[in-house]
Formats: structure tokens, sequence, C-alpha cells
């Protein structure tokens, strides 16, 4: 029975994701959720409540999957190793939750009406707690004394983008979908950028995985 829930709501938020996706909370339905769930109206209902009640679930979940991508900011790592896990893992995000991404990027273009005041003060708290990271970098000399909170902004827009702007980035680069091996070009190119533009010195230890290296000295992938 737990698996049968478990696996009828993942057919509902799945679904509900893509249509949120393309046409934003008002413009979806529940009708539209259940056609494309393959479930009936009144299972969906049964699981959620309300439209609201789905649309706050996926957003909870996309922002429980960004806080396990922050867990590469650790003071205990090389800055080199953990500002490209954490580019990584965002562009990751980007390439297999589409949908997701481009959901909240709707929500925040539109007011960010149903992201919670607990939402946002998770976000900004766990956020200015990772900049403790970059700051204890600098201190101890293993990086420039950059503004924390920019930089997360900084590395937002330039993974997210990815999958907010799809679209753009396969006129670009001449393709139907974005491929594996230029998912890879891409996250080697912004770790690049990155570490040299925050003159990140490694520790000794191989640096992050990737072709791209500069002439300089800096860890880079």
């Amino acid at each position: 029975m737990r698996r049968i829930r478990e696996r009828n709501r993942k057919r509902i938020l799945d679904a509900s994701v893509e249509i949120f996706a393309r046409k934003g909370f008002d413009g979806a339905s529940i009708a539209q959720i259940a056609e494309r769930s393959g479930l009936p109206k009144a299972n969906v209902y049964y699981y959620f409540e309300s439209k609201e009640a789905i649309y706050s679930t996926i957003i909870d979940n996309l922002i429980a999957e960004w806080d396990a991508a922050l867990e590469h900011i650790d003071i205990r790592r090389d800055p080199a190793e953990a500002l490209a896990g954490y580019i990584r893992a965002k562009l990751e995000f980007s390439y297999k939750r589409q949908a997701q991404s481009k959901m909240f990027a709707n929500e925040i273009v539109h007011g960010g009406r149903f992201l919670s005041r607990a939402n946002r003060l998770h976000m900004r708290a766990v956020t200015l707690e990772k900049a403790k990271t970059f700051e204890a970098w600098a201190k101890a000399g293993k990086m420039d004394r950059i503004d924390p909170m920019h930089l997360f902004i900084l590395l937002w827009g330039s993974t997210q983008f990815y999958a907010d702007f799809d679209a753009m980035v396969e006129n670009m680069l001449d393709t139907k979908r974005l491929t594996r091996q230029q998912l890879s070009l891409a996250a080697d190119t912004i770790v690049h950028v990155v570490l040299q533009g925050c003159g990140v010195r490694s520790d000794g230890r191989s640096p992050p995985r990737g072709k791209m290296r500069p002439k300089s000295s800096a860890a880079t992938p």
C-alpha cells in the first residue's frame, strides 16, 4: 500500500512539474494534472488537498535538492574541489531537473507569490552559512576576498541558465538537446573561470576533473 501511495504521488508530482513549468501556477489545473498523470481527479485530491499543496511540495523538494548540492561547500575541503563539485552538481540538476528549474524561475519572475516566508528564510540562512566558508578560505589565503553572496548569485545564474534558457543554449550550440559532452564542457568552462576569477589556491591535492587548465598555478578542472 505504501509503495502504491509513493508511486502515485510521484506520478502526480512529475506531471505537475511539467504543467507548471509550461503554464505557470495560474495556467495549470487539477484536471490537466490528472490527465497528464493518468489518474482520476479524485485520486489527485486524495493525495493533495489542492493545487497549492502540489505546487508547494514541488518547491520544497527542489530546495532540498539545492541544499544537497550546497554540501559540496565544506570548509574541510579544498576550495577548488568544493567549488567544482558544487558547480557540477548544479549543472547536473539543470540537466536532469530542467522542468523544476524552469518552474522555479517562472515563480520568481512572477514575484515569488508561492515562495513561503519559511522557504525564503531557509534559503537565505543556508546561503549565509555557506558564505562563511568562502570568508574562511579567503582569511586562510586559499582564495581572494570576494563578496560571497554575489559569488553565489553568479554561480546560480551560470548553472541554471542551461535549464531556464535551454532554447537559447541549444540555438547557440546548434543542437536539439544538450548532450552529456556539452554539459561536461560547460562545467569545465564555468569551473575554470570561477576558480581563476576567485584566485583559488589548491592545497596540493589532485585538481577537479576536466580538461581545461590555466597557465597559472591555480587549481582548475
